[in-house]
C-alpha cells in the first residue's frame, strides 16, 4: 500500500476524456457556401422573414421572439437543409409547416417552450434537437416511424418526470447512433425496458440527476446496456451536497457492452468514489473520463481503495478539470497493481507542478500520457532524471499547456524515453539556445505550435521527424532545402504566421499534408507545387490572395480536392475594389492571364497583317514609294540649305528636258534643235549633268535651276526608272514654290489606264493640266512649237542668269556672314 497526496500523485485516478459534442454543428450533412447562409441571430424577429433567397441552404434564427412557425413561413425555401430555431420563445409549430422542405437533415428547436413533441414530416431529417423544452411526457409521435434517415436525437423537458414503456416505441425500427436525454432534473418514474425499445444505440448522453431515485439509475443503465450502447456520458449525476449511503453503481459489474464511461459536471463524495471505482474495477468498462468535476472528502482517510483480486478491465483513465471543496490536497491510498495495466492517462487542469516519479513514470503500460494544462516545467517534470527505467512504454506525451522552456534541454532528456514517438511542446515557453538540439531518431511527431521560436527552428528539428506543427511560431520563411533536411518528412503544419511566399523551388517529395492557412501568402504558384509529388491535403484559406493573373493557375488548374477549406476560406485580399470577395468568384481570362497563348493567338494574326501588307505593300510599288519618300527628305534638306545661298538666283535655263534614253533622237533633232535655235536655253542630261555627281543630285539641280521641266511623255517614259524620279522632285518643286512648271508634251498616245500604279500621280495631272500632244501633221507642228515656245518665253529673259547663278553659287560659301 503507498499513501500519499494529491495533486503529488494521481495515479489511482487514470482519466479518459469523453467530451459531448455539439450537436448545433452540420456535421458534413449539409455542404453550402457563404452566398447560401443566412445567420438571423439576434436580429429582433418576430416571425421568421419572408424575403429570403429561394437558394438558402443554411438559416439560423436563434435568440429572436419568434413564438410561432406557420404555414407559408419556410414554403420558399425548398432547398433548405438545415434550420436552427432556439432561444425564441417557440410555442408552436404548424402540422405544416415543414412540407416544402423535405430537404432538412438538421434540424435544432431546443430550449423553447414547447408544449408538445410536433409531428414532423421531413424523411432526411438526420439531426434532431428537442431539449429543454416544455412538453410534460417524452411520448414520441407515431411520425418519428417514419425518419428513417434519423441518426442523432436530443430530448428533455423539466416538465416531464415519468417515463413510460410505449414513449420510444417509435423508434424502434430506426438505427439510432445517438440520443441526448433528460433535462438535468431528477426523474420521479421510469418504468423498466422503456429505453430498451431502441433497438440499437451507439452512444448516450444521460442529463438527469439522481439522489433519491437510484434504482431508477440503475434501471436506465441496464436498459443502455441490453440495447448495445457502449458510449454513456452522465451528466450533473449528482446534486450538490447529496448524501449518498448506498451503492449505485453495483449494476456495473453486471455490465457485458458499455466499455466507456464519463462522468461529468458533477459533485463526487470520495465516499462514492471508492464505490465507483470497485465496480468499475469488477466491470466491462475500459475508459473513464471526468470532466469538471467537484470533488469532495466525506471520509477522514481520504480516498482509500484496496488492493482487488479481480482481473480489470480498465485500460484508459483520464481526468479534465477537477475543483477541490476543500481547501487542502486530499488523501489518496492505493495499490499500484490497480493501474499497472493502464495504456492512456490524462491529467489536465489539474494545478501538477511535480511529477511523482516513483508513480506515473512507473507504470509498465502506459503508452499515451496527457499532462496538458498544468504547472509542469522543465525541472518539475524530469527532476527523476536519474532513473533509466521511467516511461518504459511511453510513445505520445503532451505537454502542451505548461511551463516548459528550454527546448535543447527537452530534446536531451527525451532520449530516456527509449520507445517515445509523438511530443506536444504547444502553448509554451519554449526559447532555442546556443546548444543544439539532438533527438531521438524514434521520436517522429513533435508540436511546438504557439511558441515564440522565429525561422532558426529549423535548425534544432531532427531529420527523422514525419509530422512536424509549427503553427504560430513566428515564421516568415519555409526553408528551400526542407527536403534535405527532414527527408521523411510528410506532415508539415505552418498556419498562423507571417509567411508571404511558398519557395518556387519547393522540394518535398515525401510531405503529404501541408498546412499554411492563416498567413500573409498573396498567390500560389504551379513553380512552387511541383515539388510535392505526393501532396494530398493542402489548407491554405484565410490568406490575402491576389486576385489577379498572379492566383490564375491556383484558380484554374489545381486540383481543388486537395483543399478540404475550398471554396469559403480562401478569399481576395487585393486589388482593394475584390477584397473581401471569395476566389471561387473571381473571374480571370485565359487569353489575358496566358503569354504562352497570347503569343499562340498574336502571332498568328501579326503574321497574317504583315504578309498582307506586304502583298499590298509590293503591289502598290511601295518599295518605289519608300525610295521617293527618302529623296522627298533630301530634298527638304536640300532646299534649307540653299535658301540663303540663292536668295537673289531665280533659274539658269528655261526648261529641263526629262526624256527616255529611247526618245532622245526625237529630243535631239527635234525638241533641242528648235528651241534652242529659238534663243532658249534648255538643260538636257546627257550634255549638262554635271560629271562626278550623284546622278539624283545633277537631277534635283537641273530641276530646281529650270523655269520649266518638259516631260516627254512616251511609252519608253513610263519605264524608266530616272524619269520617274525627275517627275517626282519636279511635282516636288512646283508644289512647294506654288508655280506651274510642269509641261506635258505627249510624244505618242498613251491610254490613262495603261500606266502602272505608281504613274497614279501622272494620271491625276494628266487628267487635270493641259498638254502638248506631238502631231504627225506637218501643218499642225507649226502650231505645237508656237504653243510650247509661248509657255518658255512667259518668264522674264533677264531671270534665266544661267552662268551668273552658277558663279553666285560657287562665291557664296566665300563671303564671310
Amino acid at each position: 500500500m503507498l499513501t500519499t497526496n494529491w495533486p503529488l500523485e494521481f495515479t489511482c485516478l487514470i482519466v479518459f476524456l469523453f467530451k459531448a459534442h455539439c450537436e448545433d454543428g452540420k456535421f458534413g450533412l449539409c455542404s453550402t457556401s457563404t452566398e447560401h447562409e443566412k445567420d438571423l441571430c439576434n436580429s429582433g424577429l418576430r416571425r421568421i422573414p419572408s424575403n429570403l433567397s429561394d437558394d438558402t441552404v443554411y438559416l439560423d434564427v436563434s435568440h429572436n421572439d419568434i413564438v410561432s412557425i406557420g404555414h407559408g413561413d419556410l414554403s420558399a425555401l425548398i432547398h433548405l437543409c438545415f434550420l436552427k430555431v432556439t432561444h425564441c420563445g417557440l410555442q408552436h409549430i404548424s402540422p405544416d409547416a415543414f412540407s416544402n422542405n423535405s430537404e432538412i437533415k438538421v434540424l435544432n428547436i431546443s430550449h423553447n417552450h414547447l408544449t408538445t413533441i410536433p409531428n414532423l414530416p421531413l424523411p432526411q431529417l438526420n439531426v434532431l434537437d428537442l431539449s429543454s423544452n416544455r412538453y410534460p411526457s417524452y411520448a414520441l409521435p407515431r411520425s418519428f416511424g417514419n425518419l428513417s434517415h434519423l441518426s442523432i436525437l436530443a430530448v428533455g423537458s423539466q416538465e416531464a418526470t415519468f417515463v413510460h414503456l410505449g414513449d420510444f416505441v417509435p423508434l424502434q425500427n430506426i438505427i439510432l447512433k445517438k440520443v441526448t436525454f433528460g433535462s438535468g432534473i431528477e426523474l420521479q418514474h421510469y418504468e423498466k425496458g422503456s429505453i430498451s425499445q431502441i433497438k440499437s444505440l451507439e452512444e448516450a448522453v444521460l442529463k438527469v440527476t439522481f439522489c433519491q431515485h437510484l434504482d431508477i439509475f440503475k434501471n436506465i443503465i441496464i436498459d443502455f446496456d441490453r440495447i448495445q450502447t457502449k458510449k454513456i456520458q452522465l451528466v450533473q449525476l449528482f446534486p450538490d451536497q447529496c448524501n449518498i449511503k448506498s451503492d449505485p453503481f453495483v449494476m456495473f459489474k453486471d455490465l457485458l457492452v458499455i466499455s466507456n464511461l464519463a462522468i461529468v459536471d458533477t459533485w463526487m463524495n470520495s465516499s462514492v468514489m471508492v464505490k465507483l471505482f470497485k465496480n468499475i474495477w469488477m466491470s466491462s468498462i475500459e475508459k473513464i473520463a471526468f470532466l469538471n468535476i467537484t470533488y469532495n472528502e466525506d471520509t477522514p482517510d481520504g480516498f482509500q481503495l484496496p488492493k482487488q483480486k479481480h482481473t480489470t478491465h480498465l485500460r484508459a483513465f483520464l481526468l479534465d478539470g477537477v475543483h477541490h471543496y476543500q481547501y487542502r490536497y486530499p488523501i489518496i491510498n492505493t495499490s499500484m497493481e490497480l493501474v499497472n495495466q493502464l495504456t492512456y492517462l490524462k491529467f489536465s487542469g489539474s494545478g501538477m507542478n511535480i511529477l511523482p516519479c516513483s508513480l506515473i513514470p512507473s507504470i509498465g503500460s502506459l503508452q499515451i500520457l496527457d499532462l496538458s494544462n498544468n504547472l509542469l516545467d522543465d525541472s518539475g517534470f524530469w527532476w527523476y532524471c536519474s532513473s533509466q527505467k521511467v516511461f518504459p512504454a511511453l510513445k505520445h506525451l503532451s505537454l502542451s499547456h505548461n511551463r516548459f522552456s528550454d527546448l535543447a534541454f527537452i530534446a536531451k532528456k527525451v532520449e530516456d524515453m527509449k520507445l517515445i514517438e509523438s511530443l506536444d511542446l504547444s502553448f509554451n515557453s519554449i526559447f532555442i539556445s546556443n546548444v543544439p538540439c539532438v533527438w531521438p531518431y524514434h521520436l517522429r511527431e513533435l508540436s511546438l505550435s504557439h511558441n515564440n521560436l522565429g525561422n532558426k527552428v529549423f535548425s534544432c528539428l531532427s531529420p527523422y521527424f514525419r509530422k512536424i506543427d509549427l503553427s504560430k511560431t513566428g515564421i516568415s520563411v519555409i526553408p528551400q532545402n526542407i527536403a534535405s533536411q527532414f527527408p521523411r518528412l510528410t506532415h508539415l503544419v505552418l498556419n498562423f504566421n507571417s509567411i508571404q511566399v511558398i519557395p518556387a523551388d519547393l522540394y518535398a517529395p515525401a510531405l503529404a499534408s501541408l498546412y499554411i492557412d492563416h498567413n500573409a501568402i498573396t498567390f500560389i504558384s504551379q513553380n512552387s507545387m511541383k515539388g510535392l509529388s505526393s501532396l494530398r491535403t493542402l489548407k491554405a484559406g484565410h490568406n490575402p490572395f491576389s486576385c489577379n493573373c498572379d492566383s490564375f493557375w491556383f484558380l484554374n488548374a489545381f486540383n481543388k480536392s486537395l483543399l478540404p477549406d475550398w471554396p469559403r476560406e480562401y478569399a481576395c485580399g487585393t486589388p482593394p475594389s475584390f477584397s473581401g470577395r471569395l476566389l471561387v468568384k473571381c473571374k480571370l481570362g485565359w487569353l489575358s492571364c496566358q503569354p504562352g497563348l497570347q503569343v499562340a493567338v498574336v502571332l498568328p494574326i501579326l503574321l497574317t497583317i504583315g504578309i498582307a501588307v506586304a502583298i499590298t505593300f509590293n503591289a502598290c510599288d511601295g518599295v518605289w514609294y519608300t525610295k521617293m519618300f527618302w529623296m522627298w527628305i533630301r530634298v527638304k534638306r536640300r532646299s534649307y540649305k540653299r535658301d540663303d545661298r540663292l536668295l537673289n538666283v531665280t533659274f539658269r535655263y528655261h526648261a529641263f528636258i526629262s526624256y527616255s534614253q529611247h526618245d532622245s533622237a526625237w529630243v535631239e533633232s527635234k525638241l533641242v534643235q528648235e528651241l534652242e535655235g529659238s534663243g532658249f536655253s534648255l538643260c538636257v542630261h546627257e550634255r549638262d549633268f554635271e560629271p562626278g555627281k550623284w546622278i539624283v543630285d545633277n537631277i534635283i539641280n537641273c530641276v530646281e535651276g529650270s523655269y520649266k521641266t518638259l516631260f516627254i511623255l512616251s511609252k519608253n517614259f513610263v519605264e524608266s526608272q530616272w524619269c520617274n524620279y525627275e517627275l517626282f522632285f519636279a511635282q516636288h518643286r512646283a508644289i512647294s514654290v506654288n508655280d506651274d512648271s510642269l509641261v506635258f508634251i505627249l510624244l505618242e498616245p498613251i491610254p490613262g489606264d495603261s500606266l502602272p500604279k505608281k504613274f497614279l500621280k501622272l494620271r491625276t495631272l494628266l487628267r487635270r493640266k493641259t498638254y502638248l500632244e506631238w502631231p504627225t501633221d506637218e501643218h499642225k507642228k507649226h502650231i505645237f512649237w508656237s504653243n510650247l515656245k509661248a509657255i518658255l518665253q512667259t518668264v522674264d529673259e533677264s531671270k534665266i542668269l544661267k552662268d551668273v547663278a552658277m558663279d553666285i553659287a560657287d562665291i557664296c560659301p566665300l563671303v564671310p556672314e
